[in-house]
């Protein structure tokens, strides 16, 4: 019996349960439907689905390919649900970096994921300075920032462009 496929029942969906799948039904079948984040955030299916449009196409216009590693430094918020449908929709590997870990285990967690991007919250930028001339080099770091403040750093920081801003709106 080894290779012989298992027939799909009838009550299996018609369709894989993939990611992006989950994000076209929200936005095709009820696309005003509010998502609503931790009391304080809310947006409509159309909108969450637009924005995880805008960072894929920033991060592709970055390099990101399929299969390439973008690691995410933020904490629960709606650019990191952003970050969880953008980048697996794109083929690329999400590493979730753990930011309650010392500054020596995020350093080991980055380099052995291999990431090739990462996207940093503005608190985390101290945490990546202390360890950024250890980290592999080859590294494109995106900054993910809500105040739109310029942050006094010397890490090679890129923006997102313009037409691609990624800012919650709280």
């Amino acid at each position: 019996m080894i290779g012989k496929p298992i027939g799909r029942t009838a009550s299996a969906y018609g369709y894989p349960l993939l990611i992006k799948e989950l994000l076209k039904s929200g936005v095709t079948r009820a696309p005003e439907q509010e998502i609503v984040y931790a009391d304080n955030r809310r947006m409509a299916y159309r909108e969450f689905g637009e924005r995880v449009g805008r960072l894929a196409s920033a991060l592709a216009g970055l390099g990101v390919r399929p299969g390439d590693t973008v690691g995410v430094m933020d904490w629960d918020s709606t650019r990191y649900l952003e970050c969880f449908f953008a980048v697996p929709m794109m083929g690329a590997v999400l590493h979730t970096i753990n930011v309650r870990l010392s500054p020596e285990q995020i350093l080991c967690t980055i380099n052995h994921a291999e990431d090739d991007v990462i996207l940093v919250n503005s608190e985390f930028l101290p945490v990546l300075e202390q360890i950024w001339e250890r980290v592999e080099p080859g590294k494109k770091l995106m900054l993910l920032d809500d105040s739109g403040q310029v942050h006094e750093t010397h890490l090679p920081l890129r923006a997102l462009p313009e037409d691609h801003q990624i800012r919650s709106m709280i």
